[in-house]
């Protein structure tokens, strides 16, 4: 008789490299099954544990009980994102109920509450100070705003609250990645691509014939989607894509909207349940803006700043246009008056920027910077062919972490792009972290050469990788990018402006043929067209962070269908009329494909976007490649994690409150 397989979500890591290569759909529920028992014995441990109270045997007694648990659901996650299967989806889904009902249960356990009280109470508990002291505070609101303090009946629905709106989000986001997948527009006459570069052209015919079809095709994939709606002639195939992309998960059986309402509806009855009017006042009681009303305030304060130019714009466009524009049309006319206004379009930037050496471009910026060396790691187990690993050292030679980068799009994963932090290290174990992308693949032979965009999106998810792995803190769940969502794209945001700056981009940016960097009069042109309709884009963030509040502040089923709802609020912020089949929301995935993710919480960007833009003004002052500077705000505030207050650190390496001037500035407002 042979023995049982391994399980590999069971095995223990070798040196800190986890089995992606090996983790199949069978795997996932025996495992969490067995790791659930364990985190159950531990939470009846603590409990019921009559020993005098101390740090370690209260605060990292809880700490432990389910980091085994959310480890595997990690790479179960992130392989059902990035390779996903039918079996593993529903491996995934059969394990997200148990796994809401483990987390709230530990939240909801009225021995464990009891413990920590008692240890607040402590001689001991009074006297920390700096991290641990944080971590009793945050820890005690934290219970508190999870159900500590209700009865049984309310613990008993608000699990049960929990158990479904981790089922319910999971659904949303598999629905978006399916109405994304099942879309294709196949053009069979080459006339009708008039106005698209030969790169997308090329890629098109590529995946066209990836399916044994004649002519040129079209999907839903952002480097299909973007140079078709910037640069193609034929408005009768631009209105079909956008109409397609803006109405993923709107029909059929990938149907998002009764999804959305029951997501909304449970978020409204968890807020009430737990004392807060709104959700948004749920979610924002621990982060910057603390409400949602004064992150409404926020967002209605940069909309008055920003309105006057936003509609000079959008008039000037139109003139240009010499006609009103459809929603479709925004995005061509608008390269067009950029390239009429500045000669400069984005395409002729493409053969500077082959993706290697941009990988190697953001990894001499954080070297320059934070003093940490990259290099490859060989024979690493991942998830698909195409994935690299790394290791990251620190100026001493120290292996502080291990990443991957997994950056070209498939139909086994899911659209956009992000990092995430599979392990917050140790001094006994390495920091482990991976960014995910869906950049413009290799066409024609030729090495993946990128958009000036794409750039900006690979230094922004390497951003939130470097406060992964350079976080020092000790207690796991206040590491690295643990912190609110408010603060967190900080790190990443600023290290996009290096993307701008010729002496970063001297580095990298040489032509994939000559090795030429690019030429002075282009990199002027470029700078020059940085602000070109910047009020838009700044209107753009503004209108998701404004239905996102709506939706969490506002909307109950009484007004009707969700999607019109949104779309008369989102109106507000469009530079055109949108079409009445628009169902942006529906794959809205920063609201809706997590129990929380961005709900509520979206205005976080443009909050994150003033500091990143004050706080660069000090590399611009200083040196822009400073490794003093960037010293410091390795130590302020890469290293910091959520041990303190956000607002601490800001402080600490600016010497001050932020202001919005800087963003006014970038944005061409001042």
């Amino acid at each position: 008789m042979s023995a049982p397989l391994e399980n590999p979500l069971l095995s223990p890591r070798r040196a800190g490299d986890f089995p992606f290569d090996r983790v199949r759909a069978e795997h996932v529920e025996p495992a969490i099954a067995e790791l659930a028992r364990g985190a159950r014995a531990r939470l009846d441990a603590l409990a019921t544990d009559a020993g005098a109270r101390t740090f370690d045997r209260t605060m990292l007694a809880l700490e432990a009980i389910g980091q085994p648990v959310a480890e595997a659901m990690g790479i179960v996650a992130h392989l059902e994102s990035t390779a996903t299967t039918p079996e593993l989806r529903a491996a995934y889904n059969a394990v997200q109920a148990p796994v809401s009902e483990l987390f709230s249960s530990i939240t909801l356990s009225s021995g464990v509450w009891a413990k920590l009280r008692e240890y607040a109470a402590t001689d001991e508990a009074r006297a920390l100070t700096g991290t641990r002291k944080r971590f009793v505070d945050k820890t005690l609101d934290d219970f508190r705003r999870n159900g500590a303090e209700l009865d049984a009946a309310g613990k008993a629905r608000l699990a049960a609250i929990d158990a479904e709106l981790a089922e319910a989000t999971a659904k949303f986001a598999q629905n978006v990645l399916d109405a994304t997948n099942a879309f294709e527009l196949v053009v069979d006459d080459e006339a009708k691509l008039a106005g698209l570069p030969p790169s997308a052209i090329e890629a098109a015919r590529e995946s066209a014939a990836s399916r044994k079809l004649a002519g040129w095709r079209f999907t839903l994939q952002v480097p299909s989607y973007f140079p078709a709606m910037t640069y193609l002639h034929d408005a009768r195939i631009r209105e079909r894509l956008f109409r397609a992309f803006n109405g993923r998960a709107t029909s059929g059986a990938n149907d998002n909207r009764a999804v959305v309402g029951r997501i909304l509806e449970l978020r409204r009855e968890k807020a009430r349940l737990l004392g807060y009017a709104t959700f948004a006042d749920l979610i924002l009681a621990d982060r910057m803006a603390k409400t949602g009303g004064e992150a409404r305030r926020f967002v209605q304060e940069l909309r008055e700043k920003t309105l006057a130019a936003f509609e000079r714009e959008n008039e000037t466009l139109a003139k240009f246009a010499g006609r009103p524009l459809n929603a479709w049309d925004v995005t061509y006319w608008a390269e067009k008056q950029r390239l009429a206004l500045y000669d400069f379009d984005d395409e002729s930037l493409r053969p500077y920027f082959p993706a290697d050496a941009v990988i190697g471009g953001v990894f001499e910026v954080a070297r320059r910077l934070y003093g940490v060396s990259v290099e490859p790691r060989e024979g690493v187990p991942v998830w698909h062919p195409s994935v690299r690993a790394y290791r990251m050292r620190d100026a001493g030679g120290r292996e502080i972490a291990t990443f991957y980068l997994d950056l070209f799009p498939r139909e086994s994963k899911v659209d956009g792009a992000w990092m995430h932090g599979i392990l917050n290290g140790s001094k006994d174990e390495r920091h482990v972290a991976l960014i995910c992308a869906n950049l413009s693949p290799p066409v024609g032979g030729k090495p993946a050469l990128l958009t000036h965009r794409e750039v900006e999106t690979l230094f922004h998810e390497f951003g939130h990788l470097l406060h992964h792995c350079l976080s020092e803190v000790e207690i796991k769940s206040l590491a690295g990018t643990h912190v609110a969502t408010d603060f967190v794209e900080l790190p990443s945001r600023i290290m996009e402006n290096w993307c701008w700056e010729r002496e970063a981009l001297d580095r990298f940016a040489k032509h994939h043929e000559t090795g030429a960097s690019i030429p002075a009069d282009v990199f002027d042109r470029m700078r020059r067209a940085r602000t070109y309709r910047g009020a838009n884009a700044l209107m753009r963030q503004l209108g998701f962070a404004a239905v996102d509040l709506a939706l969490h502040c506002d909307y109950s089923a009484k007004d009707g269908d969700v999607l019109a709802y949104a779309r008369k609020v989102m109106q507000e912020y469009s530079p055109a009329t949108l079409p009445d089949d628009y169902g942006m929301l529906a794959s809205f995935s920063h609201l809706f494909s997590d129990s929380v993710g961005y709900a509520a919480g979206y205005y976080s960007y443009t909050w994150a976007a003033v500091l990143d833009a004050d706080a660069f003004t000090r590399f611009a002052r200083e040196g822009l490649l400073s490794a003093d500077v960037g010293r410091e705000f390795r130590a302020s505030i890469l290293s910091r994690g959520d041990s303190e207050d956000p607002a601490v650190p800001y402080r600490t390496f600016m010497g001050r409150e932020p202001k919005l001037d800087a963003l006014l500035e970038r944005t061409g407002l001042l």
